[in-house]
């Protein structure tokens, strides 16, 4: 069984030697996604904005691995302010409330103050056929 990976193209996967989603069998793991674009700069000025851009990244590289958005199964939000909890919880549940991975949302530092919100996920591809 070998291991497939994806870049999104952000500088810090060369420079930190780490791949954005990795697939191994039927398991795609995506890295921990920031709402940052190509050219390493913050796309979102607010929670919810940069909410959606990650999910969208992150549908991206499933998407790319043979996967779709259905098949994930876990989902794990960091936000740099706990007072972001519900703009970032009804974004999650306009993309996923039909999905309905399990989910852990927790408060943390992240890589600078213009970060409000880190999401990586699990899934495995077939999870979300009917």
């Amino acid at each position: 069984m070998g291991k497939e990976t994806f870049s999104s193209g952000t500088p810090w996967e060369e420079m930190a030697g780490y791949s954005r989603a990795l697939r191994v069998g039927d398991r795609i793991l995506v890295a921990g996604t920031t709402a940052s674009g190509p050219d390493g700069r913050v796309v979102g000025a607010d929670a919810a904005a940069q909410t959606r851009f990650i999910i969208d990244k992150i549908e991206r590289a499933i998407q790319a691995l043979g996967g779709r958005l259905e098949d994930v199964v876990r989902v794990r939000i960091f936000v740099s302010d706990i007072r972001h909890w519900e703009q970032v919880a009804r974004v999650h549940g306009e993309r996923f409330g039909h999905i309905r991975p399990v989910n852990t949302l927790v408060e943390a530092r992240l890589v600078g103050p213009e970060y409000l919100v880190e999401m990586e996920v699990e899934a495995v591809v077939g999870a979300g056929d009917p």
